[in-house]
């Protein structure tokens, strides 16, 4: 998984804009440690990358502290990296910034990356999230309620804070861009169960595993409150331990 270089430009519609104010920088990841934000940590000229969360903000010792990732041999690698890209999200606004290295301390009685304040960190208006591909076996379902009140399950086939992505492998829903489906249910293995309005944003056919076509329609959430946003980030955070798990055994 490659990830560009961090973005110094402001886009020409000031849609992007790099900030270099002390005290901005340091409401910004303050807001995102409070909001328990997802942080994804690119190293290794973006061939690497762990999930993480900001901890800790220190102004005064001009220090961030974050959650080691799941896999010991990977954060071994991030502690090894001269330049971290961190990509994370304010308020559903993207937020990237570059530190210099890492190095390994304990927080609360828990192994922890540290780092210096960045100098600078670009907002980016587009909003983007980290999106995850969910199990192909016994994937999570979305339980849609549609306007004659019938309910049908959809296949999730990634999931994101922002929304999701199913598919129809019967064609038996009628995806519209801009149709609006209330109270969808997904639960969550070992976490809860989200309930939210979802927007479909964009539809295509594709081509499963087994040769057999599929509609897959990509879902923005409405109005997803924090508490459903974290029990989202949990998840996320846990398939991907698991999977970091496997790949270890």
């Amino acid at each position: 998984m490659e990830h560009p270089a961090l973005e110094t430009e402001a886009a020409t519609d000031g849609s992007n804009y790099m900030i270099h104010s002390r005290l901005e920088i340091l409401y910004i990841l303050r807001a995102i440690q409070n909001k328990n934000e997802l942080v994804t940590a690119y190293f290794n000229h973006g061939k690497d990358f762990i999930l993480t969360s900001i901890i800790d903000v220190d102004g005064d010792a001009g220090s961030l502290t974050l959650d080691f990732g799941a896999d010991e041999i990977i954060n071994q690698r991030a502690l090894a990296s001269d330049k971290i890209i961190l990509v994370t999200a304010m308020d559903r606004v993207k937020v990237q910034f570059v530190v210099d290295g890492m190095k390994p301390v304990e927080h609360l009685g828990r192994p922890a990356f540290k780092a210096g304040i960045p100098r600078e960190l670009l907002k980016l208006q587009r909003r983007e999230y980290y999106r995850l591909s969910t199990p192909v076996i016994n994937p999570i379902k979305c339980v849609m309620t549609m306007a004659g009140g019938a309910k049908i399950e959809a296949a999730i086939a990634d999931i994101s804070l922002g929304g999701i992505a199913i598919t129809d492998g019967q064609h038996v829903i009628a995806f519209e861009i801009g149709d609006k489906f209330s109270a969808c249910r997904i639960v969550l293995p070992e976490i809860g169960t989200v309930t939210t309005e979802i927007e479909i944003r964009n539809v295509h056919e594709v081509t499963m595993k087994n040769g057999s076509k599929a509609l897959r329609a990509g879902c923005m959430f409405i109005g997803l409150p924090s508490g459903q946003q974290a029990m989202i980030q949990r998840y996320i955070i846990k398939l991907d331990r698991e999977r970091h798990a496997k790949l270890a055994q």
